[in-house]
């Protein structure tokens, strides 16, 4: 009896192992990556059917308004690739608008044309982080965010601060997918970065990084939110403190993707409220008046 009981917990030891090791393989951090540990975490929701079935397909939308398509040389030696609404006038700030898992759609370039209708003076790029690849499907989605490769996310990303200038001022917003990679922005961004609007997204949890941050942090999460729930949010704080760096925390009595209109948890409410506190805080930080 001993011997079999022995035996089972063996078993189940090596079972365990071979578990824990499989997970640390998909959620380990490549050596020298700056965003990894945050960002291909949550990458791993896009096998996760109640995240992809809490979705909905974006209805059909057409933006026409102003802007233009724009690519910039990346820091792996390709071409990234954006959409720029510019300033009237000449302007070194540039707000980078970071799209969530559908890829950069017509729904992130109606918000990009919003923030720059909002924002005279302020640049506005929203940045492709899928290399043109657009999800019109939850299936679609999963797809393009779980392939994504974070050394590629920041090569797209440093190319859009190099096409912005050495001189210019950064600042980025972004929303499930795009929230965790505005951080992300802002840490790449250095002292160039002057804000950061996080939608319920992945926070950094390296304190070490966090310290580096030039700029605090406006987070936006849902008390309803299964993946990026209040926990994850007052660990954020926690470490965001732990840092040294401020950050205000504003949590909505909703679920997760509650300001996106095409999604079937939409507060119109709360996601009216929420942009009214990222517009006031970037508008500060840009020293933009209404």
């Amino acid at each position: 009896m001993n011997k079999l009981l022995t035996l089972g917990v063996a078993l189940l030891s090596l079972t365990f192992s071979a578990s824990a090791q499989k997970m640390a393989s998909c959620c380990a951090r490549p050596a020298g990556n700056l965003s990894a540990s945050a960002t291909e975490s949550f990458a791993m929701l896009a096998a996760d059917k109640d995240f992809s079935g809490g979705h909905d397909a974006p209805l059909p939308f057409e933006f026409k308004g102003e802007g233009q398509n724009i690519e910039f040389k990346t820091a792996d030696g390709s071409t990234g690739r954006g959409f720029e609404i510019k300033s009237a006038t000449p302007s070194n700030k540039y707000l980078f608008v970071i799209h969530e898992w559908w890829g950069l759609n017509d729904y992130i370039k109606k918000e990009a044309a919003t923030f720059a209708a909002e924002m005279p003076g302020v640049n506005v790029i929203a940045v492709d982080l899928y290399d043109g690849k657009v999800a019109t499907t939850p299936e679609e989605a999963g797809k393009y965010m779980g392939e994504v490769k974070s050394e590629r996310a920041v090569a797209i990303l440093k190319g859009a601060q190099a096409y912005a200038g050495p001189k210019a001022q950064f600042a980025s917003i972004g929303w499930c997918f795009g929230g965790g990679w505005s951080l992300q922005q802002a840490l790449l961004g250095g002292k160039q970065s002057v804000a950061c609007v996080m939608y319920y997204g992945m926070p950094e949890k390296d304190v070490a990084k966090l310290k580096t941050l030039n700029t605090d942090v406006l987070g936006i999460f849902a008390t309803q939110d299964k993946w990026i729930n209040p926990e994850v949010a007052a660990e954020f704080k926690k470490n965001m403190t732990a840092a040294g760096k401020k950050v205000t925390i504003e949590s909505y009595n909703a679920d997760h993707a509650f300001a996106n209109p095409s999604n079937p948890k939409f507060n119109k409410e709360y996601a009216a409220k929420a942009h009214a506190q990222s517009l006031t805080y970037l508008r500060t930080k840009f020293k933009v008046k209404a």
